[in-house]
């Protein structure tokens, strides 16, 4: 037996009904946040330097996802002739 069930909600009601909190003020005030720090960016350097500020692990983190990204994009068909696509 099989049973389907369709249930039409916004993300609130879904949270609400599963009895998780509502962090709405919480994201709200990181996005503020967020878009104010940005307020004094004049080049890259600054933009590259406040993002690295808010990776988790800092300038190591940045390492290891661009690290991730080459393996992930290294594997991909087609890439410098090394495999093909079909």
């Amino acid at each position: 037996m099989k049973v389907s069930v369709d249930v039409d909600c916004t993300p609130a009601e879904a949270r609400a009904f599963l009895g998780l909190p509502d962090v709405t003020p919480i994201h709200d005030k990181y996005v503020k946040t967020m878009l104010d720090s940005f307020d004094g960016v004049a080049n890259v350097e600054q933009m590259e330097t406040l993002f690295k500020s808010f990776s988790p692990m800092g300038d190591a983190g940045m390492r290891l996802f661009k690290q991730m990204m080459d393996i992930g994009l290294a594997g991909m068909p087609g890439k410098n002739g090394d495999k093909t696509s079909g």
